[in-house]
C-alpha cells in the first residue's frame, strides 16, 4: 500500500508541509517495500487555481490508498475521495512523525474538507 505525504523536503526527516494542493512535494512512501520516492510539485505550488485539483490527480494516478498531509481543501478533497483515497490530517512536524502517527492508528480519517479553497 501507498501512503503520500506532503513536504518541502527530501527524505523521512524533512518537515510535513500543512497544504496539500500547494505543497512542494509529496513523499511517496510504499509499506510493501518499505521504500519512498518524492514527486516534485512544482507545477501547482504557484499555479493561480485548480493547484488542489491537479494535485489530487496526481497523486491518484501513483497508485495512492492514503494520503497524510496538514490540510485539505473541498474540491481536492472530492477528488481524492471519489478516487477511493483515505485522507488523514497531521499537525505532525516531520513526515516521519506523520508516518508513525498513522502506523500507530493515532490519526482519523477525515469526512470532509478543514479549509476553504485558496487556503495558505
Amino acid at each position: 500500500m501507498k501512503i503520500a505525504l506532503t513536504t518541502s523536503g527530501s527524505n523521512l526527516n524533512a518537515p510535513l508541509d500543512s497544504r496539500f494542493g500547494r505543497a512542494p512535494k509529496f513523499l511517496i512512501y510504499d509499506f510493501d517495500t518499505n521504500k519512498f520516492e518524492v514527486m516534485d510539485n512544482a507545477q501547482n505550488l504557484n499555479a493561480a487555481q485548480g493547484a488542489g485539483i491537479q494535485s489530487a490527480q496526481n497523486i491518484a494516478r501513483l497508485g495512492v490508498a492514503v494520503l497524510v498531509t496538514g490540510h485539505c481543501g473541498p474540491k481536492a478533497f472530492r477528488v481524492l475521495t471519489q478516487a477511493g483515497i483515505k485522507i488523514y490530517n497531521s499537525s505532525a512536524l516531520t513526515v516521519a512523525e506523520a508516518l508513525e502517527q498513522y502506523r500507530g492508528g493515532k490519526l482519523t480519517e477525515a469526512t470532509s474538507a478543514d479549509v476553504d479553497g485558496h487556503w495558505g
